[in-house]
């Protein structure tokens, strides 16, 4: 026979738990012996276990005698919810493994996918925390548009041209705004946007308020993107008004 302690022991809990159980009428109280202590049996260490394991379950004590007396059912829901925790608590794990990522903390897995295929092409951590950070304001601030255009973003990167283009912005991410190298880039870049699809190619992009426009478009410090946003834009404004040009409307952008 046990005593309350050896008995709290064998479940891993304390005595006083066992006092609980006991008060709460989840434990039966046993026989005491000549000197008044109370004395356990098999059972009571059985009793105790399954009662111990739905409390760590989560199982709320005025619920362990109703789930006791259930059939598979209840153990099966009790079961299911569980695993939903679990799940919870590995996405909550997830999160905490992610603080130094704030692409995977702010950004859905399709655009953090978008980035990771930036990782070969070999920009600098400037560009590429740029490029991120316009992704992360553009999915606050208009995410219908943002959703939209990372799909031709993505596949863009297996354009060569693209790809030149975005090495030549990186290369001249320091450079001075009066560079006159950044004429050649411009030029790329405009003819670039002739052919691909620009935000303001998107039906939801008129939706997308003025303020907000102005905002993704000059979040970035390097003068000399800067330069080469006016340059691009003149190029792509002139070749809207010639007859025998395509149209676009936007700055195809660096990112």
């Amino acid at each position: 026979m046990l005593t309350i302690g050896q008995l709290a022991r064998q479940a891993g809990v304390t005595a006083k738990a066992v006092r609980v159980y006991h008060a709460k009428g989840l434990l039966p109280e046993p026989e005491r012996d000549a000197s008044g202590y109370r004395r356990y049996d098999a059972q009571a260490v059985i009793d105790l276990a399954r009662i111990v394991a739905l409390a760590q379950a989560g199982v709320p004590l005025a619920r362990i005698p109703e789930v006791l007396n259930a059939d598979e059912t209840a153990l099966a829901r009790i079961d299911a919810e569980l695993r939903d925790r679990i799940r919870q608590l590995e996405q909550r794990r997830a999160r905490l493994r992610d603080l130094g990522r704030p692409d995977r903390l702010c950004l859905p897995p399709e655009a953090v996918a978008f980035l990771e295929r930036l990782k070969p092409i070999g920009l600098s951590e400037r560009h590429e925390n740029a490029i991120r950070d316009g992704w992360i304001l553009a999915y606050a601030l208009a995410p219908d548009v943002a959703r939209a255009i990372l799909v031709s973003r993505t596949a863009l990167l297996d354009d060569p041209e693209y790809v030149a283009v975005l090495r030549a912005y990186d290369e001249a991410i320091e450079w001075h705004p009066d560079d006159p190298r950044l004429d050649a880039i411009a030029d790329a870049a405009a003819e670039l946007g002739q052919r691909m699809t620009l935000p303001s190619d998107l039906p939801d992009f008129r939706k997308v308020p003025r303020q907000v426009v102005e905002l993704l478009a000059k979040h970035l410090d390097s003068p000399a993107w800067q330069r080469l946003d006016q340059l691009v834009a003149q190029r792509i404004s002139a070749a809207q008004t010639a007859p025998s040009e395509p149209s676009a409307a936007a700055v195809p952008r660096r990112s």
